[in-house]
């Protein structure tokens, strides 16, 4: 449950911060800042620089792919996580400026330029004095299903972002105001984080954040991924997609997907075929197949195999198994067992 919002204005912090009824703790202790950040990210290196008095506040909500987070220290600090591992980290300055090395990458961020840190490299920061940052928390195995099903990328190796983010123009400034909304969304009674919210619309969320930030920052498969999603691809075959993804939960047959299209089934097949590699129906399964497989690597307590497949319109619980088990190389149980095994050991 969130912390009750802290309303304090005092002279020196101002406003009370965004996503304040989500606080994790406010303290003056380095230590206890240290620890509590850790839970949340991972374990890292965190020390003061300098003079000014050390006040961390940390406020978090957790998504199902991403979530959002307000964080700052006071105190100009050095932080230094190694390599992140499991997530990549969008940080957003509100005020100040931090000093970003990731891997051979060197920069600084500010309230035109987001960092996004790579976890397969090593990072160390320095968030200067008054440094307040959103911070957007994307599952590095999700992004990297994310472009794969969903953008038509076909690759095992890391995406990698390049240097600063700029949010002043462009796809960066409509990112910006993507997490300002989701923000927005987050701080209303029911919104983004809420256990209310639909997990359909959480995906499709989500799904929008990653698809902005892929789209806004430079990577090592920007190119790629401009040629796939560029006209080529016919827009019967985009419809198609489209209905298919908001229709994931439901019973669906290459008929009703067609006429959707606006074309025959063989038109569909054939343009599937020529421009994605795969066929109508191989597509929607797969999509599914992700769907549900990102479920069980969260390894909800509450969550069981049978639910998961359903959620994702995969009734007949023999044929997910088999093809769940020749996509990923264990069955959804081995997966769900595993993640529940790693998350008590952690």
């Amino acid at each position: 449950m969130p912390a009750p919002q802290d309303t304090q204005h005092t002279a020196d912090r101002g406003p009370a911060a965004p996503l304040a009824r989500f606080a994790r703790f406010r303290t003056h202790d380095l230590d206890e800042a240290r620890e509590a950040d850790g839970r949340i990210f991972c374990p890292h290196e965190l020390h003061t620089i300098g003079k000014a008095s050390f006040a961390a506040r940390h406020h978090h909500v957790p998504g199902q792919r991403v979530s959002l987070n307000y964080i700052e220290y006071g105190a100009k600090t050095q932080i230094a996580p190694g390599c992140l591992e499991q997530f990549y980290l969008v940080q957003i300055p509100l005020s100040g400026s931090a000093a970003i090395v990731n891997g051979a990458d060197s920069y600084t961020s500010d309230t035109g330029r987001a960092a996004v840190l790579n976890p397969h490299r090593e990072t160390t920061m320095i968030w200067e004095e008054g440094c307040r940052q959103l911070l957007l928390q994307i599952s590095r195995r999700a992004l990297h299903a994310h472009a794969n099903a969903n953008l038509g990328l076909n690759t095992d190796q890391p995406i990698t972002f390049t240097g600063a983010l700029d949010l002043s123009q462009g796809p960066g400034a409509r990112l910006l105001r993507l997490a300002h909304m989701l923000v927005a969304d987050a701080e209303a009674t029911e919104g983004f984080g809420s256990s209310s919210t639909g997990t359909l619309l959480t995906h499709y969320m989500e799904n929008t954040v990653m698809t902005g930030l892929l789209e806004a920052h430079r990577h090592n498969y920007s190119d790629q991924l401009r040629r796939v999603t560029s006209s080529i691809i016919p827009g019967h075959v985009r419809r198609a997609q489209a209905y298919m993804l908001a229709n994931l939960d439901r019973p669906l047959d290459i008929e009703e997907i067609a006429a959707y299209a606006g074309v025959s089934a063989r038109n569909l097949q054939i343009g599937f075929k020529r421009f994605l590699s795969t066929a109508p129906m191989a597509y929607l399964r797969n999509t599914r197949l992700q769907r549900a497989h990102e479920d069980l690597l969260q390894g909800r307590r509450n969550a069981s195999v049978t639910e998961i497949a359903e959620r994702w319109g995969m009734t007949h619980l023999g044929r997910f198994s088999q093809y769940y088990k020749s996509r990923y190389g264990c069955s959804p149980q081995e997966t769900l067992k595993n993640a529940r095994a790693r998350d008590f050991l952690a």
